[in-house]
């Protein structure tokens, strides 16, 4: 063998071991790099049933990934956490409570979490309703239980807090459709409700109860008894009007609501065996407001407590299609009353003789 041989197959076996790590250190980066497009690109399996899973409050990218690789939403903690700082995701995960079904890629449970596509329950509180019926809905709806949310609301921290003792936030819990995550605590959610509420107290209205010469509390009382009263939106400021001026005629409201408050938990109590029974919030029995809200009033009630009707009619009467008959003496409403009941006989009348002619 030549000397110039024998270098060359020397120089063969020098680089041989080298050509073997970067063959197996290519193999190596292509099985990582088809793993990790695996774990990116292919769907996690479809679960059973769908995991809820928790984000919190400024959780690390670590935390989040290892609980979504635990509830087997993503196949690797590591591969999400690879795709979320190669995609500037990363710091745009929004906190709450998410439910995954499963079967997704990476990409779609990311989208998931920056956009906040959280799971809430929605909860719809009309005007009028009192703060035991608000409590009852929102366990209906699966929001905790009714006897803890209205214990909060009527001895609870916050309630101290704004002063609303010893009645609590009836009157101040806000008529609106509002969303909770189903973890939402009874103090969150009457957060909630008195922020809504607080917020119609603007300086406008501060300084038109400076006008009125009322508080907080009288203007939320008198719109509640007016939201309780009115069936049709044209007749509120109409009933505030005469309401404001009986109270400076110092009679008494004589509102049947604020009978019936007291007795809301015994359907067997009639309003005209209510209207009756002194209690403290029967208005029937005193001159005045009663001592606190018998309801929770929307703004539109709030506003005619605000702005009455200047009128002199002194009384009212529900007709049967919810509207109301105003007077300005009383032998004038006993009229109206009696006008009525004879039209509510003429109409059973004609329903009796159409049910009998139909036999």
């Amino acid at each position: 063998m030549s000397g110039e041989g024998a270098s060359s197959e020397s120089r063969a076996r020098r680089w041989r071991p080298w050509l073997i790590a970067l063959v197996a250190a290519a193999v190596a980066t292509a099985a990582v790099a088809g793993a990790g497009a695996y774990l990116w690109y292919a769907p996690a399996t479809r679960l059973a049933e769908p995991a809820e899973v928790t984000v919190e409050a400024g959780e690390s990218l670590a935390t989040v990934a290892a609980k979504l690789a635990g509830a087997r939403v993503v196949r690797s903690a590591l591969a999400l956490r690879l795709f979320a700082s190669m995609s500037g995701d990363a710091r745009r995960i929004k906190p709450g409570d998410y439910s995954f079904a499963g079967g997704e890629r990476m990409a779609e449970v990311m989208g998931h979490l920056v956009r906040g596509d959280v799971v809430v329950v929605t909860v719809v509180i009309p005007e009028g309703l009192a703060l035991r019926q608000i409590a009852e809905r929102l366990e209906a709806a699966g929001l905790g239980c009714a006897d803890e949310f209205e214990r909060e609301a009527r001895e609870g921290e916050l309630v101290r807090a704004l002063g609303l003792g010893p009645l609590g936030a009836e009157g101040y819990l806000f008529p609106a459709t509002y969303r909770f995550s189903p973890r939402a605590s009874s103090s969150e959610i009457l957060g909630a409700m008195l922020e809504r509420f607080y917020r119609t107290f603007t300086p406008a209205v501060e300084e038109r109860m400076f006008e009125l010469g009322i508080s907080d509390r009288e203007l939320v009382t008198m719109a509640s008894i007016i939201e309780r009263e009115a069936k049709v939106a044209g007749d509120r400021s109409l009933i505030a009007g005469v309401f404001y001026q009986r109270l400076a005629r110092g009679m008494p409201l004589q509102a049947d609501p604020t009978a019936e408050y007291a007795f809301a938990d015994d359907q067997s109590i009639s309003t005209a065996a209510a209207v009756r029974m002194p209690t403290t919030f029967n208005t029937y029995a005193f001159a005045g407001l009663p001592p606190g809200p018998i309801a929770n009033p929307g703004i539109k009630s709030i506003e005619a407590a605000l702005y009455p009707a200047k009128t002199d009619y002194l009384y009212f009467v529900a007709r049967d299609d919810g509207r109301h008959v105003f007077s300005r003496t009383f032998a004038e409403h006993k009229r109206a009353i009696a006008e009525l009941k004879r039209v509510a006989a003429r109409a059973a009348s004609h329903k009796r003789t159409d049910s009998n002619r139909g036999e």
